[in-house]
């Protein structure tokens, strides 16, 4: 792939916003009402209303302002009248929250918000035949349950990929072959003790990757699911976790940041998104990322479209825009993630013929996606769900 430098994440605040969670992860248990009671769909798209308000993750919406090869913004905005402004976030808790707070026509939202915000109401689905690019999704999303509710989608898939192990090539010779180095005190190649030297997502969903670690690694527990947690499994990935708490010098959730603890604070270990990794690569730095043994947790990440949007024309043009071949591999190019259109692994100048199976396309059955954890799930007879996981994990981090 063409490697450039992504651009700087706005800083984020450390604060979790616990009402508006909980109260969302509550509704989840309301999902299944909404089948066949979904408001009515737009039955055409007129002119664009000169605006539109996206909430995205970091290196998600760019135009050209960090590195002019990477726009798919500007000739969006001349087409259409639509000037675009982006909020972004730096957690899916933040992003509920923003849409809680209202004001926004877009979100591109991971699995782990997107069905607390169909709870919630703040999103509704969307007509497919107004996107005429929709039948050029990837078959292995076009019904993903993350944003499909019975025959109802709440948006577009935009793009995905996995979290993966980032580790410093100095101090590993050759790539962890285990998450163990983030979950279990040990010495690391350079005899030097793990300590200190590590960092863990500070999001809830975090508790999934201790439960895909504790898969293979304790396979008595029975977990079939790290989103889908009975109460002895979901101790057993706490319990590591407190355990990981003595190792962990950051908890991180802003990209800029963990990209200085790497370049200057020690940090030689953890796990992350393509985005740092590219950064710090850009950067000339002996970095490099794995997806250990165990496999890893991921992220398919959708372009919903809010309830009451003030600009729907708009949101549904940039729906349709962000499905094209070129914008679907430029995305991938810039942030190291896997366009959800096949057809942009071919002939994209910025992501080139190579960089679909770089960046992980292959990997797909070797991801367990972010999803909402909820009590009522499939693999078990009940599950421990998201509210918990988030005064247990605060709980977690504070030691």
């Amino acid at each position: 792939m063409g490697l450039k430098k992504p651009a700087s994440p706005r800083e984020q605040g450390d604060s979790i916003e616990m009402t508006s969670i909980l109260k969302s992860t509550i509704a989840l248990a309301a999902v299944a009402a909404f089948v066949g009671q979904a408001t009515a769909q737009q039955a055409s798209v007129g002119a664009g209303e000169g605006a539109l308000n996206i909430v995205a993750w970091p290196g998600y919406i760019e135009r050209g302002e960090s590195d002019k090869a990477y726009d798919w913004v500007t000739d969006f905005e001349k087409s259409t009248g639509c000037k675009v402004s982006v909020k972004t976030a730096a957690t899916s808790d933040e992003m509920v929250t923003l849409m809680n707070q209202g004001g926004f026509d877009l979100v591109t939202a991971s699995g782990d918000a997107s069905l607390r915000l169909v709870a919630g109401k703040k999103v509704v689905p969307v007509n497919t035949a107004l996107i005429p690019s929709w039948s050029t999704v990837d078959d292995r999303l076009q019904n993903a349950p993350w944003f499909t509710v019975g025959s109802d989608h709440y948006g577009v898939p935009y793009q995905w990929g996995p979290n993966v192990l980032m580790y410093n090539t100095n101090v590993f010779k050759t790539p962890p072959t285990s998450w163990s180095v983030v979950f279990e005190a040990q010495d690391l190649p350079d005899g030097k003790p793990n300590a200190g030297r590590v960092q863990a997502y500070d999001g809830p969903i975090y508790i999934a990757d201790a439960a895909t670690y504790l898969m293979a690694k304790k396979p008595e527990l029975g977990i079939k699911d790290p989103y889908e947690l009975t109460e002895d499994q979901y101790a057993a990935a706490i319990e590591l976790l407190k355990g990981q708490r003595k190792l962990v010098g950051r908890y991180w959730h802003d990209a800029a940041v963990q990209v200085d603890d790497f370049k200057t604070e020690g940090v030689v270990a953890s796990s992350s998104w393509p985005f740092q990794v590219n950064t710090l690569q850009f950067d000339k730095q002996p970095i490099a990322s794995t997806v250990p043994a165990e496999g890893a947790t991921g992220w398919a990440d959708t372009t919903m479209l809010a309830a009451g949007a003030a600009h729907p024309n708009c949101a549904y043009l940039w729906m349709e825009h962000s499905l094209s071949p070129k914008v679907q591999g430029d995305v991938a190019a810039w942030f190291g993630s896997v366009p959800v259109v096949p057809a942009a692994c071919k002939g994209n100048e910025l992501l080139t013929d190579a960089g679909c199976a770089t960046n992980g396309f292959e990997n797909f059955s070797k991801i367990r996606f972010w999803k909402t954890p909820v009590a009522k799930c499939t693999s078990q007879d009940a599950c421990v769900p998201y509210s918990r996981w988030v005064s247990d994990y605060i709980a977690v981090m504070g030691g």
